[in-house]
């Protein structure tokens, strides 16, 4: 049996917000999000689990989708079938959402401009970017734009502890990463190398050339064509590096010379500008194409023609998109034809994630994904329907593992390997007990009402029999003597809560 997500309308929303409100001036107010959570994006009332020993493919796909699936989540994809479903994630603003900005609610810092936040102290800046990460991935019904909006946050990263970074990350998150997360790459470069937080954190709004002596800065074309195109091993040189900065002189940041004369030029901060007195004009040639004299602010884009058409670029954006979705090598065979996708569809993002997603070697990539702390930590509170709040528990666990966002501290973002992140386990086993005894924080689990809607009897049933929330399958016979003879050695109804967390801890759920 499935259950249609309930949709909000705009009063529903207010509605809730009001009493949230009202709720929140009194102790206890987690609990009231506790409750209200639910009414604005309920369970089904029955949940079916797996029953096959080999991981479900709706799973598999919703493992890699998604930041992991709900409860519910399999068996109304079945339903609806997997190309449907993924036709559906493809136009997110379909999507009702409703549910999620009513939880955003708190993160207001995130929609404000620059300017705004300029007299904001960063830490609360901060504290509000993250809980906003946490709560997308764990809560908005657009998922696969959001594991989308991950990737390429870590592709164009931004280490918001940069003087200036902070407080126009924001900006950057939803003007350039969230606006052309399902785009075409261009667009998504282009956007990037105009972006404010881009500007300042590699040095472009520095790039000038107002005088033959003067040298341009070479800090974001180096990272343009090495990072963000060509790749490390694309086949540029340092010429084309030189011959790239070239291009991109004269682009800075619009000053509010009133708020410089009075408060400093950290509080001017506008918008990306073109000034023709500070760009090298002449004739250059970068990756043999020439671009001729006098180009002005055109030069940006005919660089950007140049880089996003090459070869290594196609190969290398097809490259990273398969190792995070099909595996941490993934074989040449779907790197090959999705680069030939990028090719002829010009970059159209949308194009590439279908041919993924549909492929072969995706569909037999069980297994291949160590998950990183983030996808972890999230897919564990979705794999329990938990009503998440972004509490200390959940952000101190992530800043344990490494994985604070936007806090990768050089520009080639969090890794996708799985080496990086082995030294994170005793955090991971921390994490799932916290998660399975419900002492994580404000963040509460119902793991006996879960077994209700699973079908179960809270006080009979197994916990190795809520294994397909987690593995897609039923428990092997070793995993279900091991959670059995924990359950079987434990003291009173704390054992079974510390049994979940096995689950959660074992490999079984960490390797996807």
């Amino acid at each position: 049996m499935t259950q249609t997500p309930h949709r909000l309308s705009r009063r529903d929303v207010l509605r809730l917000g009001a009493a949230a409100g009202a709720l929140g001036a009194l102790p206890g107010c987690d609990a009231a999000w506790s409750l209200l959570g639910p009414q604005v994006d309920p369970l089904p009332d029955a949940v079916s689990l797996a029953a096959g020993r080999d991981v479900d493919p709706v799973f598999h796909l919703l493992s890699r989708a998604t930041y992991g699936p709900r409860p519910g989540d399999v068996q109304r994809v079945t339903a609806m079938g997997t190309d449907a479903w993924i036709e559906e994630q493809l136009a997110p603003d379909t999507i009702n959402d409703a549910p999620l900005a009513f939880r955003l609610a708190e993160c207001e810092l995130i929609f404000d401009e620059a300017h705004d936040l300029q007299s904001v102290e960063e830490r609360h800046i901060r504290h509000q970017m993250e809980r906003a990460t946490i709560l997308r991935a764990a809560h908005t019904r657009r998922q696969l734009h959001e594991v989308m909006t991950g990737f390429w946050t870590d592709h164009f990263s931004i280490d918001a502890s940069k003087r200036g970074c902070r407080q126009t990350k924001p900006r950057d998150e939803r003007e350039v990463i969230r606006a052309h997360a399902l785009g075409t790459f261009r667009d998504l470069v282009r956007a990037s190398a105009l972006s404010p937080a881009m500007l300042i954190y590699l040095d472009g709004r520095e790039n000038r050339s107002r005088t033959p002596d003067e040298a341009p800065n070479e800090n974001y074309a180096r990272e343009l064509l090495e990072l963000h195109t060509l790749g490390v091993h694309g086949g540029y040189s340092q010429q084309d590096v030189m011959e790239a900065a070239r291009c991109l002189t004269g682009w800075t940041l619009e000053e509010d010379s009133f708020k410089k004369m009075f408060l400093g030029a950290s509080h001017a901060t506008r918008d990306a500008v073109f000034h023709r007195q500070a760009h090298d004009d002449g004739a250059k040639t970068v990756l043999d194409h020439h671009i001729p004299t006098g180009g002005g602010e055109k030069d940006l884009d005919d660089l950007l023609d140049i880089v996003c058409t090459h070869p290594s670029t196609a190969r290398h954006i097809a490259e990273k998109l398969c190792r995070r979705l099909v595996a941490e090598s993934p074989p040449d065979s779907i790197v090959t034809s999705t680069a030939a996708v990028f090719t002829r569809t010009n970059g159209d993002i949308k194009k590439l994630i279908r041919h993924v997603l549909r492929s072969d070697e995706f569909a037999t990539s069980v297994g291949a994904k160590i998950k990183r702390p983030l996808r972890f930590t999230v897919g564990a509170l979705r794999a329990v329907g938990a009503e998440v709040r972004a509490g200390r528990g959940e952000l101190e666990a992530l800043e344990r593992m490494g994985h604070v966002p936007y806090a990768h501290p050089t520009p080639d973002g969090y890794p996708d390997e799985a080496a990086p992140w082995m030294g994170t386990m005793l955090w991971r086993w921390n994490f799932a007990l916290a998660l399975g005894t419900n002492t994580l924080g404000s963040t509460k689990v119902d793991l006996a009402g879960l077994a209700r809607r699973a079908g179960l009897d809270p006080r009979s049933a197994s916990p190795a029999d809520l294994a397909p929330l987690f593995f897609g399958r039923t428990a092997s016979p070793a995993e279900r003597r091991a959670i059995d003879a924990y359950v079987a050695g434990g003291k009173g109804p704390i054992a079974k809560e510390e049994a979940v967390a096995l689950l959660v801890a074992s490999p079984a759920f960490q390797v996807f």
